[in-house]
């Protein structure tokens, strides 16, 4: 059962405190909901999408084609950790950036819990940015 279902309070007799066969039919009626798990490939699409929804507020490219999302690890549960880092150390958004990309990653259905983690190594170049955001920024 996944983390919604459980704060839903699926598969929870109704009666507090009251010990119940396993095999014998709920109280209250309620039967353990089937949630259907995501296959963790399956999520990539998704949170990359989400992450183009977040723009750099001094630059209007995303993030993501800004080449600044550096690894998207989705566990088998959902559990996501993304490194991620910055056009400058000294950037002016530094501390709300990383807020940023959780946010928008919450927003995938089938995400579990989020780390976001701002690297510095290997520090941000141009070359990592992708056609798309060096067409927008009249690079290409």
């Amino acid at each position: 059962m996944n983390r919604l279902a459980r704060f839903a309070g699926f598969g929870v007799a109704a009666e507090e405190g009251v010990d119940r066969d396993p095999d014998a039919a709920p109280a209250g009626g309620l039967v353990d909901a089937v949630v259907e798990q995501v296959a963790p490939e399956d999520l990539r699409e998704p949170i990359i999408a989400a992450l183009r929804k977040v723009h750099d507020p001094e630059i209007p490219v995303n993030i993501y084609d800004l080449g600044l999302i550096y690894n998207i690890d989705i566990a088998d549960n959902g559990d996501v950790a993304i490194d991620m880092t910055l056009t400058a150390p000294a950037c002016p958004v530094a501390g709300m950036m990383p807020v940023m990309v959780k946010d928008a990653v919450q927003t995938v259905d089938g995400v579990g819990r989020i780390d976001v983690e701002l690297v510095w190594e290997p520090p941000w170049t141009q070359d990592k940015m992708s056609d798309e955001a060096l067409l927008a920024l009249g690079m290409l």
